[in-house]
């Protein structure tokens, strides 16, 4: 019975169960000395490398090695895209995978002593632009409800991320909006005080 893993189980068992309401919930280290573990699911974000939008998003209901779960967030992220990814850049956590699903995955390591000065400055900028994703997962976390899920079971972690992806894009795309009709407004304001001085100027002839 449910209740009877629940009192039967001791601290240093493995598959525990830390959440009544939530069974499917696990703990994933960290390594953190302010927030050493996390409970919850593992989610995976796919952004794009220059407007940092959200091409896929992938949540697992196991707690697997980050390696592992790279087929299902490219696989997810090829179908919205018109053309495959060609490169994925991680972070450290994705030791082991090199190819994945014809994607070649570049990690942050020591460079390579065939490399020449072109490609370790090209792998350079690239891990560091990868890190721009740091502060967007805290948004996420913060602004968008991703930390905190009231929806149930496994479906409802993947509609949370879902949504959460999806209100990120629209905020960008708000944003993109809004300087554009600046822009044009403010466009169309100097056309018209330009009309006002010429009609200004011919009166003055006339």
């Amino acid at each position: 019975m449910f209740y009877q893993q629940v009192l039967a189980q001791q601290p240093k068992d493995k598959n525990k169960i830390y959440s009544l309401h939530e069974p499917d919930v696990y703990v994933i280290a960290k390594g953190k000395d302010h927030k050493q573990y996390e409970y919850g699911n593992k989610v995976l974000n796919r952004l794009n490398q220059r407007h940092k939008h959200h091409v896929g998003v992938a949540s697992h209901d196991k707690n697997i090695h980050d390696s592992k779960t790279l087929t299902v967030a490219i696989s997810h992220a090829n179908s919205n895209r018109n053309k495959p990814i060609k490169q994925a850049v991680c972070d450290r956590g994705y030791v082991g995978a090199k190819v994945v699903l014809g994607a070649n995955i570049i990690l942050p390591k020591k460079a390579l002593k065939r490399d020449n000065r072109y490609q370790r400055d090209k792998k350079r900028k690239l891990c560091k632009r990868r890190a721009a994703i740091e502060p967007i997962i805290g948004h996420l976390k913060s602004d968008f409800r991703l930390s905190r899920n009231l929806l149930k079971g496994q479906v409802g972690d993947e509609i949370n991320v879902l949504m959460a992806a999806c209100a990120w894009n629209l905020k960008k795309w708000l944003v993109i909006a809004t300087i554009f009709l600046f822009w044009q407004k403010l466009g169309l304001f100097f056309v018209k005080y330009l009309r006002f001085f010429a009609v200004l100027d011919k009166k003055q002839f006339c």
